[in-house]
C-alpha cells in the first residue's frame, strides 16, 4: 500500500517527507492507520546513526497508537475500527524458549524491530511509526484498554514498558525502596509506575531544582547525588535503582546506595559507562544489570495497569513537520517529558 512518512536519508540531513510502499498484508497481519507516535531518544540516535548500524532511508518511531483499517483472513483478535498499539518490535521467531514463554524481546533468533529490523519473509528493512500506516503481525499488536487517553498513551509503548519491565522483574511492590536516576522520558515513567506499585520512590538528581517536579510525578523524595553528606546518609537505602541516563556516565557513586542484594538496572545507556569499582559490589553483594523492553504479554499487562491506575506520560503534542525542531530540543533535554506526534498532521 502506498503511504507517506518522515524519513532521514543520511545522518547529516533533517527528516523530510518520503512516499513509500508498505508490504502487502499477509493472512495474519493487521493494517492500521497511525493516529499518534511518541518520540523516543532512540529515534534520535537512529536518525543520527549514533550506534553505527542505521540503514537509510530510515523512518523512526516505535511508540505507536493507531486504528485498525484492515485485517488478514487469519486474524481473530482485532477488527476494523479497534484502537491498537505497537511498540518496539513487530515480529520474532515464535518458537524458541524465550518466545514460547512470552519474552519475544529476547528471541534467540533476534526480534524484528519496528524500525531498523528486517522482515523475516521479504528481508526488507522495517520502517517505523513516523508514517501514516503500518502493517504488523497480529501477535505483536496490542489492545488499547478502554479509558486510556489515546493522545497521551503512545510513550507507554517504549518508555512505559522499558521501566515497567525491570520493576516487575525485581518484584517491586508496597514497601520496596526504588531510586530513579534521571527525570526525562524514561525516568518520569519509572517514578509514576513505581509509585503506582506502592513503592517508596526517590529521584536521584545532580541538583535540587527538580524536587518540585519529582514530587508532582509521585516521588516521595529527591536525593542530590552531588551532595556527599546526603549520599552517605542514603547508603544501603535502596532495593532497586533504575538508571535512565542515556549517555556515558559514572555508576560508582550509586553502588553504595544499594542494600544487600540490591540491583542497579541500566535502561538508558546503550554503550560504554565509566569503569566500575567492584569493591561495593563484592562486599555488599550488589549487582549492576541491564534490561530492555518487556515481551508482548507484559506490555499488555503494563497498558492494563496504566489504565486501571490512570498512569499516563506527561507529553507535549507536536505536528509531524516539527520533528526536526523536537530532535534539537530533545538533545538539550528541553521537553517535559515526551513529545508525541499528532499523525493527523501528516497528509498523503
Amino acid at each position: 500500500m502506498k503511504t507517506i512518512g518522515f524519513a532521514c536519508t543520511s545522518a547529516d540531513v533533517p527528516l523530510a517527507p518520503l512516499s513509500f510502499e508498505r508490504r502487502a498484508p499477509r493472512a495474519n497481519d493487521v493494517v492500521m492507520e497511525i493516529l499518534y507516535c511518541g518520540v523516543c531518544h532512540s529515534d534520535l540516535h537512529w536518525a543520527k546513526n549514533d550506534w553505527g548500524w542505521t540503514v537509510f532511508p530510515a523512518i523512526p518511531g516505535h511508540e505507536i497508537i493507531g486504528r485498525v483499517i484492515e485485517t488478514g483472513t487469519d486474524v481473530t483478535r482485532y477488527k476494523a475500527g479497534d484502537f491498537v498499539a505497537v511498540g518496539c518490535m513487530v515480529d520474532s521467531c515464535q518458537h524458541c524458549d524465550q518466545c514460547r514463554k512470552g519474552e519475544e524481546q529476547l528471541c534467540r533468533e533476534g526480534q524484528t524491530g519496528t524500525y531498523g529490523g528486517f522482515d523475516r519473509f521479504t528481508k526488507e528493512h522495517t520502517l517505523g511509526g513516523y508514517s501514516k500506516h503500518l502493517v504488523v503481525r497480529e501477535e505483536f499488536v496490542l489492545r488499547v484498554p478502554d479509558g486510556l487517553d489515546l493522545a497521551r498513551a503512545a510513550p507507554l509503548l517504549c518508555a512505559g514498558i522499558t521501566t515497567y519491565s525491570p520493576l516487575r522483574t525485581w518484584n517491586v511492590g508496597p514497601g520496596s525502596r526504588v531510586g530513579v536516576i534521571g527525570l526525562g522520558g524514561l525516568g518520569h515513567m519509572a517514578v509514576k509506575l513505581a509509585s503506582g506499585m506502592g513503592a517508596h520512590v526517590t529521584v536521584l538528581s545532580r541538583t535540587p531544582d527538580k524536587a518540585k517536579d519529582a514530587h508532582a510525578l509521585g516521588a516521595n523524595a529527591l536525593l542530590v547525588s552531588t551532595d556527599p553528606e546526603a549520599m552517605a546518609k542514603a547508603a544501603n537505602g535502596f532495593d532497586l535503582i533504575i538508571d535512565t541516563v542515556p549517555v556515558r556516565h559514572d555508576l560508582n557513586p550509586y553502588m553504595p546506595l544499594l542494600d544487600v542484594d540490591g540491583t542497579l538496572v541500566i535502561v538508558g545507556q546503550l554503550g560504554p559507562v565509566d569503569e566500575p569499582n567492584t569493591v561495593p559490589m563484592v562486599l555488599g553483594r550488589r549487582r549492576i544489570a541491564g534490561s530492555p523492553i518487556g515481551g508482548i504479554r507484559q506490555t499488555q499487562e503494563m497498558l492494563d495497569f496504566c489504565a486501571a491506575k490512570n498512569i499516563l506520560p506527561d507529553v507535549e503534542m507536536i505536528r509531524m513537520d516539527e520533528i526536526n525542531h523536537a530532535f534539537e530540543r530533545m538533545e538539550r533535554s528541553d521537553v517535559r517529558y515526551r513529545f508525541v506526534i499528532d499523525m493527523a498532521s501528516l497528509s498523503l
